[in-house]
């Protein structure tokens, strides 16, 4: 896969592309990365890449014609354009596995006080990770490229992508290593019984008790199997004792 990322600030990437899985994966040429300063489609020779809004009002808003260059200038026949923004659709693990399936994505950062609204024609998607407003879109774009990297083939263990919180729509199950002991907390006896049947049926009934209990929301969409829907039963008794 190519991503490509269009931005203001090429540094902030430096360290997020230098570093652990995004930086094997680039080094096993697994995924191509490239970070494009679009400062360079300034026009004048101070390098302005925002105006004034029309209309009057505060901050500064990105020019659509450099960024209308930039986009042409560096996307290919099956690229995926992504525009970072408040505005955009809330992203969340099923968004992330469905552009990891793309051949090319160029995220744009946004910055300054926003956009000139004609730059949505030139994207294919807008994206937000929550609802707040950062200085810009670097951030965004960093939590983007992370999240769909390793979910690229070869990046990291199937089995661990596959284990994910959000992956089969609920939290992960309680994660626990050596020493069996500290301080008077336990590994859970199941886990070291090497009985697979039965780990498996506590980490899924686990996985059920933790999205219950911090976010009930995901299984109010969810349906259940009918293990799914006895071990609920059993979790909620529990509660009430």
């Amino acid at each position: 896969m190519k991503i490509k990322i269009l931005t203001l600030f090429p540094n902030m990437f430096m360290q997020e592309i230098g570093e652990s899985i995004i930086k094997r994966a680039i080094d096993n040429k697994v995924v191509e990365i490239e970070i494009i300063d679009f400062r360079k489609y300034s026009k004048d020779k101070s390098h302005h890449v925002d105006d004034t809004p029309c209309g009057g009002g505060a901050g500064m808003v990105l020019k659509c014609d450099i960024l209308d260059e930039a986009i042409n200038d560096n996307k290919g026949n099956n690229t995926h354009i992504i525009l970072t923004t408040p505005q955009g659709r809330m992203y969340n693990q099923k968004i992330a596995e469905e552009l990891s399936q793309k051949e090319e994505l160029m995220i744009i950062c946004g910055h300054y006080e926003g956009f000139d609204e004609r730059i949505r024609s030139f994207v294919d998607d807008e994206i937000s990770i929550g609802d707040f407003v950062l200085t810009g879109g670097e951030l965004a774009a960093c939590v983007i490229l992370d999240s769909v990297v390793r979910l690229i083939d070869n990046v990291i263990n199937k089995n661990s992508k596959d284990d994910d919180s959000f992956s089969n729509g609920l939290l992960e199950y309680p994660q626990y290593t050596r020493p069996v002991e500290y301080k008077g907390m336990m590994v859970p006896d199941v886990l070291l019984s090497g009985n697979h049947k039965n780990i498996r049926e506590y980490r899924l009934k686990e996985s059920l008790r933790k999205t219950l209990e911090r976010r009930p929301d995901l299984l109010e969409k969810r349906i259940l199997t009918d293990e799914e829907s006895k071990y609920l039963k059993e979790i909620k008794e529990e509660n009430k004792k």
